[in-house]
């Protein structure tokens, strides 16, 4: 919350409502610029009040009546102000209204508390890069506050449509530090979707009535993910690289290409994850930490020969992993040296391993779509759908075979006819 504010309180009367000679008095409040009128449901002679002097003017006893009463309101609503700069709590206009008329409620809830009970929620329960995200997520929603709304929390009930609008525009100015270019539009609604699941707690929690993204609709650019071809793919592996660092990161890479397995779930990978399959091969039997979904993969030969490979290399044996272990950071950037040296000209990140396995390896050659959904570990066909395509060389298999369908029909049905027609 803010530790300064600008606040002031004063009385006016309604003077262009008076009724028989009297008018209705109001105190105004104001915070930060923002106003909230209190009707004190008290009336008084039109002809005694001064309006410079915001009371009642004269000695009589209605006058010093009424004038003590305004400064009994006015030392109440300083109180309320006093009392919540101390507690550090939200102050607003309305809230001190709210607390003076006596509809606060006490359990009232702010976007700063659902996000306090949402950390909780999801602490044991989801990767920490999802817990991270929610993060990043949580520190642009607060920076807008701060830097669009001049506070640095607000009430639950204060969510609405324009709220949002605003958040969003916000999110377009932001350029992130060592970022090359402000957020994408695919990024900016990623945010806005993890707000949405806040507030959308909060709704089933019963903090708020209303849901504010009730009229909110998610616009996603279509994106071209990429990943490589089945020669560029051969190319990297048949290379061989001077370099120790360099062999070992396309290593990683390529048995990510031959098994969709992601970065984390390979660097958390034991030689215990190396079990026997109901074939009798050699499978990895691992749980996705993103999604704690149970993933079983037979290992090809090309991604077992990467398995042998390292089976006493020294990383291998202090860390007991399955395969060197090696940061994200690193090994993405030493992903583009290793496209460098190979002639692979693409943007090389570690996750178009994932895409090429569900692409190149596995869709390319006939492989249904829902095994390789099992394979990926996904809940639903769609989400293996952005990350698998048909590619020209498969559509242009297809259509051969059809036309190799349909020569033999019309095959089949000219031999049908000529050997009607000779007997």
């Amino acid at each position: 919350m803010r530790s300064t504010h600008t606040f002031s309180i004063l009385f006016w009367a309604d003077q262009k409502n008076a009724i028989n000679g009297e008018v209705l008095i109001y105190a105004r409040i104001t915070v930060d610029k923002k106003r909230a009128n209190i009707s004190l449901k008290r009336r008084v002679p039109q002809n005694l009040w001064d309006p410079k002097k915001k009371k009642l003017k004269g000695n009589s006893h209605q006058t010093q009546s009424a004038n003590q009463y305004l400064d009994q309101i006015y030392t109440q609503l300083f109180q309320i102000y006093q009392d919540l700069k101390f507690k550090g709590e939200l102050i607003t206009a309305q809230l001190i209204k709210a607390q003076y008329t006596g509809e606060a409620d006490n359990k009232g809830k702010s976007l700063k508390n659902i996000f306090e009970y949402h950390s909780k929620k999801i602490a044991n329960t989801l990767a920490s890069g999802s817990i991270r995200n929610f993060g990043i997520t949580e520190n642009y929603v607060f920076k807008f506050l701060e830097q669009k709304r001049n506070t640095t929390d607000i009430y639950l009930n204060q969510l609405n449509f324009e709220f949002l609008s605003h958040f969003e525009l916000f999110l377009s100015e932001v350029w992130p530090t060592g970022h090359p270019k402000a957020l994408s539009n695919n990024t900016r609604m990623k945010h806005i979707q993890r707000l949405r699941k806040v507030v959308t707690l909060a709704y089933h929690l019963e903090w708020i009535d209303k849901d504010p993204f009730v009229r909110w609709k998610m616009t996603y650019d279509k994106t071209n993910r990429e990943f490589l071809s089945e020669q560029e793919l051969k190319k990297l592996e048949n290379k061989a690289f001077i370099s120790e660092r360099l062999d070992r990161v396309r290593d990683l890479f390529v048995f990510s290409c031959y098994t969709g397995i992601s970065y984390v779930d390979i660097m958390n990978l034991t030689p215990n994850h190396l079990v026997l399959g109901i074939d009798g091969g050699n499978w990895i039997m691992t749980k996705r930490q993103k999604t704690n979904t149970t993933v079983k993969v037979p290992l090809l030969g090309q991604a077992l020969d990467i398995v042998n490979k390292y089976k006493d290399h020294p990383v291998t044996a202090v860390n007991n992993s399955l395969l060197p272990v090696l940061t994200n950071e690193k090994l993405n950037m030493f992903l583009k040296e290793v496209a460098n040296f190979v002639g692979i000209n693409k943007n090389l990140t570690f996750h178009m391993a994932r895409h090429t396995f569900a692409t190149t390896v596995t869709l390319s050659n006939g492989v249904p779509i829902e095994t390789v959904s099992k394979l990926l570990g996904h809940s639903k066909i769609a989400t293996t759908q952005i990350y698998a395509r048909v590619l020209e060389n498969k559509v242009s298999a297809d259509m051969n075979a059809l036309k190799n369908v349909l020569l033999n029909k019309s095959k089949d049905s000219t031999v049908a006819k000529n050997s009607k027609a000779s007997s």
